[in-house]
């Protein structure tokens, strides 16, 4: 790691209207380090990167590059000076093909005027999966990837720009372990040839493992930079939330009641094998699997999103057919989507009108919304949850990562489900949000939910669960309870043992 710093981004503030998400904030990142940037939704990471990479003018400050100041107002210009950046939203063509995408916009030309030269093209796309260890041909359609896969093509596709200073914002939230050993591995390799790394994620162990330094953010503002072998996680911690942080995993005690829903032998061609289990009022049930494992398809098919070949469900002990979400709504069952914001959000819309949505039918009379009764809902849950908003008139795609999820929670609320599928409740959101959602669904259990909760952690899906099914190629492959489950036979069972 050199003395001479590659990237220097000096007293840089940014405001949004109500919200000042940067205020005096400096980052100094060397040449050959790998460069932890850490803090809450809502710290100012992501807005600092849109600075460096051009997606964002600041109102002040100034950036430097190699020690000489430059001015990036496009994506453009800091491509042109040597800064990459792997986005957390997916920035793929879905009618395009692997090597289409990673050379997208720098096709190398043909001999023809206007052409391209499709064999160089898919030539240098091989080369830069097998750098990555992807066993992925360049011609394969991005439609025929699953979304870990998606993640690793834009990773290729970074790393085909051969850029000094590589930013990489959450590129493990959605890849296996291995994958990101893969990954991990590849980052070394590119600060042993003098690449500089700006790495963001929620995961602290994933910090302690790769980065060289760390830089703390809170609220707009800059914290520390410290090298990572001064600080340890607890330390990390406690500066991103500016307070001691309760218990990761606050396990409250509940009284399990009766079975709230059993499935017996449910099956989807390809998909699903032969699924039974049961859930019980004020137990939270952990579903663990690698990728690809079937976990979200089997939350899909429960609520009715995807059809059945086979299998019974009951709920409350009477037989039921759920063969639309309107239907599993109506008979008390609730689903927190894996991607809030394609799924689970009205982005542009208010966080008034995203958490009442579902209370519509009962808010207007002969057409016409009662917006004060409307509020009234809104706010109840605003407080319950502790939704971060400058008010109930918001746009939802304002609010960090860890309030979308509060709302997209306090709607279902809303409806006091029996049944509450939570998919990945906790990924891309900050250390203290994850906490105050854990902390959540257990006063949902203490308040006799039955909680189906689907995490690629394990450390969540140890810390949270009452009981454990492991998945594996569509089947649950172990049953654990709590006092019995590791992380050693959870990963056997996720892997076919």
């Amino acid at each position: 790691m050199s003395d001479q710093p590659l990237l220097r981004m000096e007293h840089i503030s940014k405001a949004f209207p109500g919200v000042q998400a940067l205020d005096d904030v400096t980052l100094e990142v060397a040449k050959g380090e790998i460069h932890a940037l850490v803090g809450e939704n809502g710290a100012g990471k992501t807005t600092l990167m849109n600075i460096l990479t051009g997606a964002v003018l600041p109102d002040q400050g100034s950036i430097l590059l190699h020690g000489r100041p430059v001015r990036i107002e496009t994506p453009a210009d800091a491509q042109a000076l040597g800064i990459s950046i792997i986005h957390q939203e997916l920035a793929l063509i879905s009618a395009l093909n692997v090597g289409q995408n990673i050379f997208l916009g720098r096709e190398p030309a043909g001999a023809l005027p206007g052409t391209v030269n499709w064999r160089r093209l898919y030539q240098e796309a091989a080369r830069e999966l097998h750098q990555l260890g992807l066993r992925l041909h360049p011609t394969t359609p991005l439609t025929a990837l699953s979304i870990a896969e998606q993640q690793m093509v834009e990773i290729a596709k970074a790393l085909s720009l051969k850029a000094d200073l590589l930013v990489m914002d959450e590129p493990t939230s959605a890849l296996t372990e291995r994958e990101t050993e893969t990954l991990f591995r590849v980052m070394r390799s590119l600060r042993e040839q003098g690449v500089s790394i700006i790495f963001i994620t929620h995961r602290l162990e994933e910090v302690f493992e790769i980065a060289d330094r760390v830089t703390v953010l809170r609220d707009g503002r800059w914290v520390a930079t410290k090298p990572i072998q001064e600080v340890q996680p607890d330390d990390v911690v406690r500066m991103m939330v500016g307070r001691q942080l309760g218990e990761m995993y606050p396990k409250v005690d509940t009284t399990v009641g009766d079975v709230v829903l059993r499935v017996e032998g449910l099956s989807q061609a390809g998909v699903l094998h032969d699924i039974t289990f049961e859930l019980r009022r004020g137990e939270i049930v952990g579903v663990a699997g690698l990728v690809g494992a079937g976990r979200t398809e089997l939350a899909r098919a429960l609520f009715g999103i995807d059809p059945i070949d086979r299998g019974r469900i009951w709920i409350d002990g009477q037989p039921v057919t759920i063969d639309s979400p309107q239907t599993a709504i109506r008979l008390g069952m609730g689903l927190v989507p894996e991607d809030r914001k394609a799924q689970g959000l009205f982005l542009d819309m208010a966080v008034r009108f995203n958490i009442t949505i579902s209370q519509l039918p009962h808010l207007s009379h002969m057409g016409v919304l009662d917006f004060g009764h409307m509020d009234e809902i809104a706010q109840t849950y605003v407080e319950r949850l502790d939704i971060r908003t400058p008010g109930l008139m918001q746009r939802v795609r304002n609010l960090s990562g860890g309030n979308q999820q509060k709302v997209v929670i306090a709607r279902w609320l809303t409806l006091e489900p029996k049944i509450l599928i939570l998919d990945e409740p906790t990924r891309g959101i900050d250390v203290g949000a994850k906490a105050e959602i854990h902390a959540l669904m257990g006063q949902l259990a203490q308040e006799g939910v039955g909680l189906l909760m689907i995490s690629s952690e394990l450390p969540e899906i140890l810390g949270v669960s009452d009981r454990i099914l492991v998945m594996h190629e569509g089947r649950i492959t172990a049953e654990l309870p709590r006092a019995e489950a590791t992380q050693d036979a959870i990963m056997r069972a996720a892997t076919g043992g």
